[in-house]
Protein backbone atom coordinates (compact mmCIF):
# COMPACT_ATOMS: atom_id res chain seq x y z
CA UNK A 1 0.00 0.00 0.00
CA UNK A 2 1.11 3.84 -0.84
CA UNK A 3 1.92 5.91 1.61
CA UNK A 4 -0.86 8.37 -0.20
CA UNK A 5 -4.00 7.33 -1.42
CA UNK A 6 -3.00 8.19 -4.71
CA UNK A 7 0.15 8.77 -4.43
CA UNK A 8 3.03 6.94 -5.97
CA UNK A 9 5.38 5.15 -3.59
CA UNK A 10 9.05 4.59 -4.51
CA UNK A 11 11.21 2.38 -2.70
CA UNK A 12 14.62 1.07 -2.98
CA UNK A 13 14.81 0.94 -7.02
CA UNK A 14 17.87 0.21 -8.17
CA UNK A 15 18.34 -0.08 -12.05
CA UNK A 16 22.54 -1.70 -13.95
CA UNK A 17 22.26 -1.77 -17.53
CA UNK A 18 24.08 -4.53 -19.48
CA UNK A 19 27.25 -2.25 -19.97
CA UNK A 20 27.83 -1.64 -16.45
CA UNK A 21 26.36 1.87 -15.70
CA UNK A 22 24.24 2.16 -12.83
CA UNK A 23 21.65 4.34 -13.60
CA UNK A 24 19.69 4.00 -10.44
CA UNK A 25 20.96 3.40 -6.87
CA UNK A 26 18.69 2.62 -4.26
CA UNK A 27 16.12 5.60 -5.13
CA UNK A 28 13.39 5.81 -2.76
CA UNK A 29 10.73 8.78 -2.95
CA UNK A 30 6.95 9.92 -1.82
CA UNK A 31 4.98 11.35 -4.26
CA UNK A 32 2.44 13.35 -3.20
CA UNK A 33 -0.52 14.19 -5.91
CA UNK A 34 0.16 17.41 -7.71
CA UNK A 35 3.33 18.70 -9.86
CA UNK A 36 6.71 16.65 -8.85
CA UNK A 37 9.92 18.14 -10.11
CA UNK A 38 13.06 15.42 -10.56
CA UNK A 39 15.74 17.72 -11.25
CA UNK A 40 19.10 16.96 -12.08
CA UNK A 41 21.53 17.10 -15.41
CA UNK A 42 21.43 14.84 -18.02
CA UNK A 43 22.40 11.31 -17.75
CA UNK A 44 21.86 11.31 -13.69
CA UNK A 45 19.31 8.87 -14.22
CA UNK A 46 15.83 10.60 -14.67
CA UNK A 47 14.69 9.04 -17.99
CA UNK A 48 15.87 5.58 -16.42
CA UNK A 49 13.37 6.18 -13.38
CA UNK A 50 10.46 7.60 -15.56
CA UNK A 51 10.53 4.85 -18.23
CA UNK A 52 10.31 2.48 -15.09
CA UNK A 53 7.18 4.44 -13.59
CA UNK A 54 5.14 4.55 -16.96
CA UNK A 55 5.89 0.45 -17.29
CA UNK A 56 8.55 0.83 -20.14
CA UNK A 57 11.57 -1.36 -17.85
CA UNK A 58 11.99 -3.18 -14.88
CA UNK A 59 14.47 -2.41 -12.08
CA UNK A 60 16.75 -4.66 -10.79
CA UNK A 61 15.39 -4.36 -7.34
CA UNK A 62 12.92 -2.34 -5.65
CA UNK A 63 9.28 -1.26 -5.72
CA UNK A 64 6.80 1.31 -6.83
CA UNK A 65 3.19 1.58 -5.57
CA UNK A 66 0.89 3.98 -7.24
CA UNK A 67 -2.27 4.09 -4.71
CA UNK A 68 -2.72 0.60 -4.31
CA UNK A 69 -1.62 -0.46 -7.80
CA UNK A 70 2.07 -2.79 -7.83
CA UNK A 71 3.34 -0.54 -10.81
CA UNK A 72 6.09 -3.62 -11.40
CA UNK A 73 3.87 -6.19 -11.48
CA UNK A 74 0.41 -5.02 -12.52
CA UNK A 75 1.47 -3.46 -15.52
CA UNK A 76 -1.68 -3.62 -17.71
CA UNK A 77 -3.53 -1.77 -14.35
CA UNK A 78 -1.02 1.08 -14.77
CA UNK A 79 -1.33 1.56 -18.14
CA UNK A 80 -5.04 1.73 -17.94
CA UNK A 81 -4.17 5.56 -15.65
CA UNK A 82 -0.77 6.67 -16.84
CA UNK A 83 -0.72 9.18 -19.66
CA UNK A 84 3.48 9.50 -20.99
CA UNK A 85 5.27 12.20 -22.65
CA UNK A 86 8.89 10.70 -23.73
CA UNK A 87 11.56 13.00 -24.25
CA UNK A 88 11.49 12.05 -28.35
CA UNK A 89 7.86 12.64 -28.87
CA UNK A 90 7.30 11.46 -32.17
CA UNK A 91 4.55 12.68 -34.55
CA UNK A 92 3.02 11.27 -37.74
CA UNK A 93 3.71 14.82 -40.06
CA UNK A 94 0.92 14.33 -42.70
CA UNK A 95 -1.82 13.29 -40.16
CA UNK A 96 -4.21 16.31 -38.68
CA UNK A 97 -4.07 16.92 -34.74
CA UNK A 98 -7.86 16.19 -34.73
CA UNK A 99 -7.40 12.66 -36.77
CA UNK A 100 -4.18 11.68 -35.03
CA UNK A 101 -5.91 12.25 -31.71
CA UNK A 102 -8.76 10.16 -32.53
CA UNK A 103 -6.71 7.58 -33.44
CA UNK A 104 -4.71 7.25 -30.01
CA UNK A 105 -8.49 7.61 -28.12
CA UNK A 106 -9.46 4.18 -29.72
CA UNK A 107 -6.06 2.72 -28.86
CA UNK A 108 -7.07 3.92 -25.02
CA UNK A 109 -10.28 1.99 -25.53
CA UNK A 110 -12.82 4.80 -26.57
CA UNK A 111 -14.98 2.92 -29.00
CA UNK A 112 -18.13 5.56 -28.67
CA UNK A 113 -17.94 7.46 -31.34
CA UNK A 114 -19.75 10.41 -29.92
CA UNK A 115 -17.60 10.10 -26.76
CA UNK A 116 -14.77 10.00 -28.26
CA UNK A 117 -15.51 13.31 -30.51
CA UNK A 118 -16.30 15.02 -27.44
CA UNK A 119 -13.20 13.93 -25.63
CA UNK A 120 -10.83 15.35 -28.05
CA UNK A 121 -12.62 18.10 -28.97
CA UNK A 122 -11.79 19.16 -25.02
CA UNK A 123 -8.06 17.91 -25.20
CA UNK A 124 -7.87 19.72 -27.75
CA UNK A 125 -8.87 22.96 -26.20
CA UNK A 126 -8.02 22.45 -22.97
CA UNK A 127 -3.95 21.93 -24.69
CA UNK A 128 -5.06 25.32 -26.80
CA UNK A 129 -5.25 23.52 -29.97
CA UNK A 130 -8.68 23.44 -31.32
CA UNK A 131 -8.03 26.64 -33.68
CA UNK A 132 -5.39 23.98 -35.35
CA UNK A 133 -7.26 21.06 -35.08
CA UNK A 134 -7.26 20.37 -38.95
CA UNK A 135 -3.35 21.31 -39.05
CA UNK A 136 -1.01 18.88 -40.35
CA UNK A 137 1.51 18.39 -37.46
CA UNK A 138 4.38 18.26 -39.76
CA UNK A 139 3.16 22.02 -39.68
CA UNK A 140 3.37 22.50 -35.74
CA UNK A 141 5.75 24.57 -34.09
CA UNK A 142 7.59 22.50 -30.90
CA UNK A 143 5.16 24.70 -28.52
CA UNK A 144 2.40 23.02 -30.29
CA UNK A 145 4.04 19.31 -31.09
CA UNK A 146 4.64 19.45 -27.02
CA UNK A 147 1.08 20.18 -26.38
CA UNK A 148 -0.43 18.13 -28.59
CA UNK A 149 1.98 15.34 -26.92
CA UNK A 150 -0.05 16.24 -23.82
CA UNK A 151 -3.39 16.07 -25.25
CA UNK A 152 -2.41 12.44 -25.84
CA UNK A 153 -1.01 11.66 -22.72
CA UNK A 154 -4.32 13.20 -21.19
CA UNK A 155 -7.05 10.65 -23.01
CA UNK A 156 -8.25 8.61 -20.20
CA UNK A 157 -8.19 11.12 -17.22
CA UNK A 158 -4.86 9.17 -16.27
CA UNK A 159 -3.88 9.55 -12.66
CA UNK A 160 -0.55 9.45 -13.08
CA UNK A 161 1.51 11.53 -15.87
CA UNK A 162 5.14 11.58 -16.50
CA UNK A 163 6.75 14.59 -18.94
CA UNK A 164 10.57 13.87 -19.44
CA UNK A 165 12.56 17.23 -20.33
CA UNK A 166 9.30 18.62 -21.86
CA UNK A 167 10.85 22.13 -22.18
CA UNK A 168 14.19 21.74 -23.93
CA UNK A 169 13.80 23.24 -27.39
CA UNK A 170 10.94 25.49 -26.36
CA UNK A 171 11.10 29.35 -27.01
CA UNK A 172 10.07 31.43 -23.79
CA UNK A 173 6.40 32.38 -24.57
CA UNK A 174 5.56 28.68 -26.05
CA UNK A 175 7.47 27.70 -22.63
CA UNK A 176 5.25 29.70 -20.64
CA UNK A 177 2.43 28.34 -21.82
CA UNK A 178 3.03 24.73 -21.52
CA UNK A 179 3.82 25.08 -17.62
CA UNK A 180 0.37 26.74 -17.71
CA UNK A 181 -0.91 23.63 -18.97
CA UNK A 182 1.02 21.28 -17.03
CA UNK A 183 0.00 23.42 -13.28
CA UNK A 184 -3.30 23.19 -14.49
CA UNK A 185 -3.04 19.68 -14.34
CA UNK A 186 -1.98 19.01 -11.01
CA UNK A 187 -4.83 18.78 -9.16
CA UNK A 188 -5.93 15.79 -8.55
CA UNK A 189 -3.35 13.35 -10.26
CA UNK A 190 -0.12 13.05 -9.76
CA UNK A 191 2.52 14.91 -12.17
CA UNK A 192 5.93 14.16 -12.41
CA UNK A 193 8.07 16.75 -14.25
CA UNK A 194 11.85 15.54 -15.41
CA UNK A 195 14.08 18.37 -16.42
CA UNK A 196 17.66 19.92 -16.30
CA UNK A 197 15.71 23.15 -16.34
CA UNK A 198 15.53 24.81 -12.97
CA UNK A 199 12.99 27.36 -13.30
CA UNK A 200 10.63 24.79 -14.58
CA UNK A 201 10.41 23.45 -11.32
CA UNK A 202 10.63 26.54 -9.15
CA UNK A 203 7.75 27.94 -11.07
CA UNK A 204 5.43 24.74 -10.90
CA UNK A 205 6.45 22.50 -8.60
CA UNK A 206 5.02 21.91 -4.89
CA UNK A 207 7.10 19.39 -4.22
CA UNK A 208 10.69 17.84 -5.84
CA UNK A 209 13.96 16.21 -6.05
CA UNK A 210 17.50 16.45 -6.80
CA UNK A 211 19.01 13.21 -8.60
CA UNK A 212 22.77 13.04 -9.68
CA UNK A 213 24.37 9.62 -10.94
CA UNK A 214 21.23 7.99 -10.22
CA UNK A 215 20.78 8.96 -6.25
CA UNK A 216 18.88 11.10 -4.55
CA UNK A 217 20.77 13.96 -3.16
CA UNK A 218 17.71 16.18 -1.81
CA UNK A 219 13.91 15.31 -1.19
CA UNK A 220 12.41 18.81 -0.37
CA UNK A 221 10.05 21.12 -1.31
CA UNK A 222 11.12 24.36 -3.42
CA UNK A 223 10.21 26.76 -1.12
CA UNK A 224 11.07 25.36 2.57
CA UNK A 225 14.48 24.29 0.41
CA UNK A 226 15.25 27.89 -0.40
CA UNK A 227 14.29 29.32 2.87
CA UNK A 228 16.54 27.14 4.41
CA UNK A 229 19.82 28.28 2.92
CA UNK A 230 18.99 31.73 3.43
CA UNK A 231 21.74 33.63 5.05
CA UNK A 232 24.22 30.45 3.71
CA UNK A 233 25.32 31.78 0.50
CA UNK A 234 27.32 34.83 -0.62
CA UNK A 235 28.67 36.44 -3.74
CA UNK A 236 31.80 38.02 -4.88
CA UNK A 237 32.48 39.27 -8.27
CA UNK A 238 36.19 38.23 -9.36
CA UNK A 239 38.42 37.69 -12.00
CA UNK A 240 38.55 34.27 -13.84
CA UNK A 241 42.17 33.73 -12.61
CA UNK A 242 41.48 34.53 -8.74
CA UNK A 243 38.57 31.20 -9.45
CA UNK A 244 41.17 28.07 -8.66
CA UNK A 245 42.05 30.00 -5.36
CA UNK A 246 38.87 30.79 -4.48
CA UNK A 247 37.84 26.76 -4.33
CA UNK A 248 40.38 25.99 -2.64
CA UNK A 249 39.39 28.19 0.28
CA UNK A 250 35.59 28.66 0.39
CA UNK A 251 32.98 26.03 -1.15
CA UNK A 252 32.15 27.52 -4.08
CA UNK A 253 29.12 25.80 -5.53
CA UNK A 254 28.73 27.97 -8.86
CA UNK A 255 30.52 30.43 -10.67
CA UNK A 256 29.41 32.23 -14.04
CA UNK A 257 30.54 34.68 -16.53
CA UNK A 258 28.70 38.36 -15.95
CA UNK A 259 29.46 40.99 -17.88
CA UNK A 260 33.32 39.71 -18.55
CA UNK A 261 33.78 38.73 -14.55
CA UNK A 262 32.89 35.78 -12.60
CA UNK A 263 30.21 36.02 -10.58
CA UNK A 264 30.61 33.19 -7.68
CA UNK A 265 28.30 31.59 -5.16
CA UNK A 266 29.83 30.46 -1.79
CA UNK A 267 27.68 28.45 0.70
CA UNK A 268 28.96 29.30 4.01
CA UNK A 269 27.00 29.62 7.75
CA UNK A 270 29.47 32.94 8.30
CA UNK A 271 30.49 35.92 5.76
CA UNK A 272 33.43 34.15 3.59
CA UNK A 273 35.65 37.19 3.65
CA UNK A 274 35.43 41.07 3.47
CA UNK A 275 34.53 40.80 -0.43
CA UNK A 276 31.70 38.75 -0.15
CA UNK A 277 28.00 40.23 0.24
CA UNK A 278 25.03 38.37 0.98
CA UNK A 279 22.43 36.78 -1.63
CA UNK A 280 19.28 36.12 -1.19
CA UNK A 281 18.87 32.44 -2.42
CA UNK A 282 17.25 30.74 -5.16
CA UNK A 283 16.25 27.13 -5.98
CA UNK A 284 19.64 27.32 -8.53
CA UNK A 285 21.44 27.88 -4.93
CA UNK A 286 19.71 24.84 -3.65
CA UNK A 287 20.36 22.98 -6.74
CA UNK A 288 24.04 23.56 -6.80
CA UNK A 289 24.55 23.06 -3.42
CA UNK A 290 22.97 19.82 -3.70
CA UNK A 291 25.34 18.79 -6.42
CA UNK A 292 28.30 20.24 -4.47
CA UNK A 293 27.52 18.26 -1.33
CA UNK A 294 26.90 21.21 0.75
CA UNK A 295 23.37 20.67 1.41
CA UNK A 296 22.59 20.02 5.15
CA UNK A 297 19.51 22.28 6.38
CA UNK A 298 18.74 22.01 9.64
CA UNK A 299 14.62 21.53 9.22
CA UNK A 300 15.65 18.72 6.44
CA UNK A 301 14.86 15.45 7.68
CA UNK A 302 17.18 12.63 6.31
CA UNK A 303 14.80 9.86 4.51
CA UNK A 304 18.11 8.62 2.73
CA UNK A 305 20.44 5.71 4.38
CA UNK A 306 24.02 6.65 3.22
Amino acid sequence: MGTHPLGLSIRNISKKYANGVQALHNVTLNVPPGMYGLLGPNGAGKSTLMRTLATLQEPDEGQVFLGDIDVINQKDAVRQTLGYLPQEFGVYPKASAEELLDYFAVLKGLTQRAERRATTEALLRQTNLWDKRKQKLGGYSGGMRQRFGVAVALLGNPKLLIVDEPTAGLDPAERVRFLNLLSELGENSVVILSTHIVEDVSELCTNMAIINQGRILLEAQPLAAVASLRGRIWRQLTDKQALPALEQEHHVISAKLLSGRTLVHVHSPDRPGPRFEPVEPDLEDVYFSAMTGCFAPANQQPNQEE
